[in-house]
């Protein structure tokens, strides 16, 4: 939605040996993007990263909840592969229930001198897996 502004919303929380990610968002393209910005949030401070570059990510799964997991595995993919930041997120999704993303990643490059790093994230899972698009929630538990 070029224009304007959704409400989006994440943080992140201790579990036993992982951290989990939760979102609140109106819609499932907004949650999906809070996902993938608290994802990124995990990394480094967000603040500090510029919005140069574009980068399309896809994901396809049969489920909402498979599809964030998946969605988010592509976006460390393009973290890992480029060493790519993500500062923001628009998230198109197709089905109904949503079953692929298309999505347009705006960041750049990690730049030592600007990009501090957090936590290294390996992979996301399904363990605890929470998506309710209709009530704007959800959480994942992420390998770091």
């Amino acid at each position: 939605m070029a224009g304007t502004r959704r409400r989006r919303r994440w943080g992140s929380f201790p579990t036993t040996a992982d951290v989990g990610i939760w979102a609140s968002a109106d819609g499932a393209p907004a949650l999906y993007e809070a996902l993938g910005l608290g994802l990124f949030a995990l990394m480094t401070d967000l603040r500090r990263v510029r919005p140069r570059e574009t980068r399309t990510v896809r994901a396809q799964a049969q489920d909402p909840g498979a599809l964030a997991v998946r969605f988010l595995n592509e976006l460390i993919v393009l973290q890992q592969g480029e060493g790519f930041l993500v500062r923001d997120l628009s998230v198109e999704v197709r089905g109904d229930p949503p079953t692929e993303i298309v999505a347009t990643a705006r960041g750049e490059p990690f730049d030592p001198e600007r990009h501090p790093r957090h936590e290294e994230v390996k992979a996301v899972t399904f363990h605890r897996l929470a998506f309710d698009a209709a009530r704007g929630r959800a959480r994942v538990i992420v390998d770091i």
